[in-house]
């Protein structure tokens, strides 16, 4: 026996696999308590204006919070199976919601995305996201070599995301029909669609983009926004320019929580879209550097889940978890990039920390289905393998 065979007898842990993720269910309390705390921190001032009590969204936030530990609960204890025989009703499901908001949703700030259910508001388009999702990574198990055979398979479940991305748009709400626009070609790519259907596809987009911002005033004065800030600071760079200020009085380790200026009726949004510039504030370049390698944490965590799926012959969980994984992606991206002037404002959640109740409780359903492909994978495997040997 060489030396290094004898080393890694003797460190080599005798303990069992966990059959579930420890270290993505870790990131999403992490993120899920942050959220928490900074929800408090960047909405009492809003709350007090608005309500006559700091704690008003704090109360709501947590009430979501509760919501969503049952979601959470329920994703992780229904068989995956279940998912797979109602990826189309759930496809229904969606496309009856996106229509239902246009009939009877509530409009907030000129965007009619909620359907009133008691006291709260379903945004429509959250659980849609997720529909969606289900679907397409059934389709590409149903219909794959089609996908990677002809233009036929590329362009059905492109013209299923087109009758969806109209819905959303009528709400508006541009920033969601480019993250399922995102994780679809995602899914699409990595079941070996061609790249001159990814390319035509890709210009196609683009041109639409360019068509929907040039021809809708409020997209217009965002973009210009984004572009020269400094040029309107009190107009259409507004937003930007005091969430720009925010992350600069930061510093290495921030002011300290609870101290952001920002937050006090200057930065509009503070406690949901532009939270990261809060935190930018209140915790410094270090706060918001551990922030994101949470995020990527879990983002790698739910690629690396779906990629085993895949490899135990479960293409179904191994496509819904990677899509899952490329949505918090690129939604994390698209947040910190408009908050910090990178990207044109979208409109987007940041995954967990957000206050937002569709977006918390769809997010923590879809982190707990991550889980339960985990932990129907490794049962496979284990089931395959004759147990764990000794």
């Amino acid at each position: 026996m060489t030396l290094v065979e004898q080393f890694q007898r003797r460190f080599k842990s005798d303990k069992p696999e966990p059959l579930f993720d420890v270290k993505l269910l870790y990131c999403v309390l992490l993120l899920i308590g942050l959220g928490f705390v900074m929800v408090n921190s960047a909405s009492m001032p809003v709350a007090e204006r608005l309500y006559d009590n700091p704690f008003h969204i704090t109360i709501r936030h947590s009430m979501f919070l509760g919501m969503s530990i049952l979601l959470f609960w329920f994703s992780t204890t229904v068989p995956m199976e279940w998912w797979k025989k109602a990826n189309m009703p759930l496809l229904f499901i969606g496309l009856g919601l996106l229509v239902l908001v246009l009939i009877v949703g509530r409009e907030v700030n000129g965007s009619k995305r909620w359907i009133p259910v008691g006291p709260i508001g379903l945004q429509a388009a959250e659980v849609a996201k997720l529909c969606f999702f289900s679907y397409i990574a059934g389709y590409l198990v149903r219909k794959r070599a089609e996908v990677q055979e002809n233009l036929k398979g590329f362009a059905k479940p492109i013209a299923v995301f087109a009758i969806y991305a109209l819905l959303i748009l009528k709400q508006p709400d541009l920033g969601t029909v480019l993250v399922m626009f995102v994780t679809t070609l995602g899914l699409l790519f990595i079941a070996g669609a061609k790249l001159w259907q990814f390319f035509a596809l890709l210009v196609t987009a683009a041109f639409l983009v360019v068509i929907l911002i040039v021809f809708e005033p409020y997209r217009m004065a965002r973009v210009v926004g984004f572009l020269e800030p400094w040029d309107d600071p009190f107009g259409k760079g507004y937003q930007l320019v005091q969430s720009l200020m925010a992350y600069s009085r930061g510093g290495w380790f921030g002011q300290g929580l609870g101290n952001s200026v920002q937050k006090l009726q200057y930065l509009p949004e503070a406690h949901n879209d532009f939270i990261f510039a809060v935190i930018g504030e209140e915790l410094g370049f270090i706060g918001v550097l551990s922030i994101l390698l949470v995020i990527a944490t879990l983002v790698y965590r739910a690629f690396s889940i779906g990629q085993r799926a895949l490899k135990a012959g479960k293409e179904y969980e191994g496509y819904f978890a990677l899509a899952i994984g490329i949505w918090f992606a690129f939604q994390s991206i698209v947040n910190v990039g408009a908050s910090a002037g990178m990207l044109p404002t979208k409109g987007l959640t940041f995954p967990f920390v957000s206050y937002g109740g569709s977006s918390l409780m769809i997010m923590t359903l879809a982190a707990g289905i991550l889980l339960r492909v985990d932990f129907e994978v490794k049962m496979a495997t284990k089931q395959a393998t004759g147990g764990r040997k000794k």
